[in-house]
């Protein structure tokens, strides 16, 4: 069609969006043990800051436990801290090198308050994508006003945008669902 306009660009930028969502939802509890669960916390170590996978080894050996191997054994007490800190509401067990993490039930105020961050999340995702769609949509124009392209190519291409941008959108929604339903499962 156009060799002036990369639609591919956009799908990435799209994808890209998409990626960051399931990345965000990852990282809310839902009743059963993940190590992702863990992912977004940092330890102040050595100095600096750095992702919890740096200093050790998350696994997952019951359905409602995490286990958490630090390295270093003089980061456990930092990973203790950042683990209690993170505002997940979980109270590691200390067993020399090794934190054991018992995930409580979910009591439904607390999965409401999940799924409606998981909404904020897929609200977020949702403009970013559309950011994106306007950005291409923006190049578009300005091709068109170039005389880099005819404006039925320019209406073609828009049409494709559109449909990328409502299957992204339909696509993260998707993904929100099936993570309200494993936060709303008892």
């Amino acid at each position: 069609m156009s060799d002036v306009f990369d639609i591919n660009d956009l799908k990435r930028r799209m994808e890209g969006a998409v990626n960051a969502l399931k990345h965000d939802l990852g990282g809310l509890r839902t009743g059963r043990a993940s190590a992702s669960l863990l992912e977004p916390i940092v330890i102040e170590a050595y100095g600096s800051t750095m992702p919890i996978n740096q200093v050790a080894n998350i696994s997952v050996p019951e359905a409602r436990m995490l286990s958490v191997s630090v390295w270093d054994k003089t980061m456990v007490g930092a990973v203790e801290r950042a683990i209690r800190d993170s505002g997940l509401g979980l109270n590691p067990i200390t067993d020399g090198t090794t934190l054991r993490i018992p995930l409580p039930e979910l009591n439904e105020q607390r999965r409401k308050e999940l799924v409606k961050i998981a909404h904020q999340y897929a609200e977020q995702g949702r403009i970013a994508v559309r950011h994106v769609r306007r950005d291409g949509m923006d190049q578009l124009k300005k091709l068109e006003k170039d005389s880099e392209i005819s404006q039925d190519e320019g209406r073609v291409l828009a049409e494709r945008v559109q449909k990328l941008t409502d299957d992204t959108i339909a696509e993260m929604d998707k993904i929100v669902a099936v993570k309200e339903g494993e936060i709303m499962q008892v």
